[in-house]
């Protein structure tokens, strides 16, 4: 019989992330970069790091990967290459390398499972217009996988978490809730599997390449930090504060009503929205059910920009105390 990925994973997708709370005193206490190449490193905490080989050209690099958030090996596979990829979009750059990352048991799961978690994540990749050019395998009893991506950007074309302005819209160009669709399978709920897959497995590049386009300010995408942590990352690294139309913020399809009965609400996004009520405050009016939205730790979610381009609009970044929140 097989054995039904999800229940091997102890946080789904980008759920397991180590806490943004935890993260950042890490970060802060390791030596700081001095290599003028390096255009963009880990103290803005960026999606990417970028280095400049010579003027018209940067390298773009990331490293992603984690447990199963879906039951379907193949689905899998795609999800996690997806959301790789994604974060060479956020710098503004394309890929043009991948390297596969696997942990897996093959005494407990077999390699016909393994096989068509690669051919997902190869699929996802191809359609990318990238290659797959080798990779890495341990044995482990809780299988993750996802990819080391290598893309190139101009460095005039960069687009950074950094660049935020005053009176900039926000746009957001993908429904966050793929965590709370998980979780309430988990346990035992209804929820859209199909409209959630359908959300995390389409690429960034088309909205990385309509950012470019429009010459935002600064990008990100939304994953494991929720909407709201993301934002923090954005606004703070830009020097801002932000405002949020809560009402505006699209969904996944039925997670609106997932998200009434707090069973549907995973370890991850609860860990999200304690994080961000550290720098978020939150009208009276919002109900909760938008509060959990804001937090929940999404897998391959959208890009979120600060500018002009298409998408929904959920707000604006103003003047304040830098990577606070209000949600309106």
């Amino acid at each position: 019989m097989a054995v039904a990925l999800t229940s091997l994973s102890h946080g789904a997708g980008c759920g397991c992330k180590l806490p943004a709370s935890a993260v950042g005193p890490l970060l802060a206490a390791l030596p700081q970069q001095t290599d003028p190449n390096v255009l963009v490193g880990f103290d803005t905490i960026d999606d990417a790091g970028v280095y400049k080989l010579r003027d018209d050209l940067a390298i773009v690099q990331t490293v992603d990967f984690f447990t199963p958030i879906v039951d379907d090996p193949f689905d899998f596979g795609r999800i996690a290459a997806a959301n790789a990829l994604s974060d060479v979009y956020a710098m503004g750059g394309e890929p043009i390398s991948a390297l596969n990352l696997v942990a897996f048991s093959l005494e407990r799961l077999g390699p016909e499972v393994l096989v068509e978690i690669l051919r997902g994540g190869a699929s996802v990749v191809a359609e990318a217009d990238t290659t797959i050019i080798g990779g890495h395998s341990i044995d482990d009893p809780e299988p993750k996988y996802g990819l080391a991506v290598t893309g190139t950007v101009h460095p005039d074309e960069l687009l950074t978490n950094g660049g935020g302005r005053p009176g900039d819209a926000l746009v957001l160009t993908k429904p966050p809730g793929a965590s709370a669709v998980a979780t309430a399978l988990k346990r035992g709920l209804e929820a859209p599997l199909h409209e959630a897959v359908l959300v995390m497995t389409t690429l960034n590049r088309d909205a990385s390449r309509a950012a470019r386009e429009a010459r935002v300010h600064a990008l990100t995408d939304v994953t494991g930090f929720g909407l709201l942590g993301h934002l923090h990352e954005l606004a703070a690294a830009s020097g801002v504060a932000a405002e949020v139309d809560a009402g505006a913020v699209p969904a996944i399809d039925g997670v609106l009503e997932l998200l009434a009965d707090e069973r549907a609400v995973s370890g991850g996004t609860r860990r999200n929205r304690e994080h961000a009520e550290t720098f978020t405050t939150f009208a009276s009016r919002v109900p909760e059910a938008r509060r959990w939205l804001l937090s929940d730790a999404m897998t391959s979610g959208g890009l979120l920009a600060a500018g002009e381009m298409p998408g929904a609009v959920i707000g604006r970044l103003t003047e304040g105390a830098p990577g606070t929140i209000s949600v309106l």
